[in-house]
């Protein structure tokens, strides 16, 4: 069973979860815990095993805990999750593996493209691909096309696999903090579209990719996970596009990872991830 707990930080806020919960019999498997002294916000992950829960937990933990604290007991072991795509299959090719022998820790259940370029790698997995063209739509239209299947399939997150298209905030509100990007920059910099084409021309010696969630700021939402590689004069862009497609996969697979897994707190425009 998995605990997780948001709110105001006070004195004995350990002390007592802790208390409740061997009051219940329940043994502390894994405990991770985070204070942001600047707002005052403390954060709680707990695996717990050993005995039964009913609803008074939940009661007694609300009773010891601040007002309007978040609390969640025993979220979804497994997720559901659809895939938005548009051309490049590196990403969706790594999570429909995944998914296919069981390791992603979520169940895909469908993917959309606004091109048909992936839908073979789709069928070969016998994964329903949805095509919508965003030519034969105003951007209005096309919106609301995806967001009918999303709904209809009620996934509990959203996966930007390379969806080379800019989401409107209209959209971007229905599913809040639930829609996963993976952006090909180590951000802040290098937003927007080209950021490789960019990174060579600056003459930058690190490239590298960053996993977040969606806002309404252009590739500003709250960041998941990052990583980085060095790079030098010998790269053309070419060869370091290359290079970042691989770093895509890996940190949007940890990312996943990490959101699948309940390790992530999302507050304001920042993450808490208990890896």
């Amino acid at each position: 069973m998995i605990i997780l707990i948001q709110c105001k930080d006070q004195v004995g806020l350990v002390a007592s979860v802790s208390a409740i919960l061997a009051e219940a019999q329940l043994n502390i498997v894994s405990m991770r815990e985070h204070v942001d002294q600047d707002d005052n916000q403390f954060f709680a992950r707990l695996e717990v095993s050993n005995g039964h829960y009913g609803p008074e937990l939940e009661e007694k933990l609300r009773g010891a805990l601040p007002p309007d604290a978040f609390i969640n007991i025993n979220p979804l072991p497994q997720k559901k999750v659809m895939l938005l795509v548009t051309k490049e299959y590196h990403c969706l090719a790594d999570i429909l593996i995944r998914n296919h022998f069981g390791t992603l820790g979520a169940t895909v259940l469908g993917v959309i493209g606004n091109h048909t370029v992936l839908q073979d790698i789709c069928d070969r997995f016998d994964m329903p691909f949805f095509h919508i063209s965003h030519e034969d739509w105003s951007k209005e239209e096309f919106e609301t096309k995806i967001t009918g299947i999303i709904e209809q399939h009620s996934p509990d997150y959203i996966v930007l696999a390379k969806f080379m298209r800019i989401l409107s905030p209209a959209l971007v509100a229905k599913f809040p903090s639930r829609i996963i990007n993976i952006h090909h920059s180590f951000l802040p910099a290098f937003i927007g579209a080209n950021p490789y084409k960019k990174a060579f021309e600056r003459g930058v010696k690190l490239i590298g990719a960053t996993a977040h969630f969606v806002s309404n700021e252009l590739d500003e939402g709250p960041i998941i996970a990052q990583q980085i590689i060095p790079v030098n004069h010998s790269f053309t862009a070419a060869s370091m596009v290359k290079a970042g497609k691989e770093i895509e996969t890996s940190v949007l697979a940890k990312a996943l990872k990490m959101v699948f897994e309940d390790r992530v707190f999302v507050y304001r425009n920042k993450t808490v991830v208990f890896e």
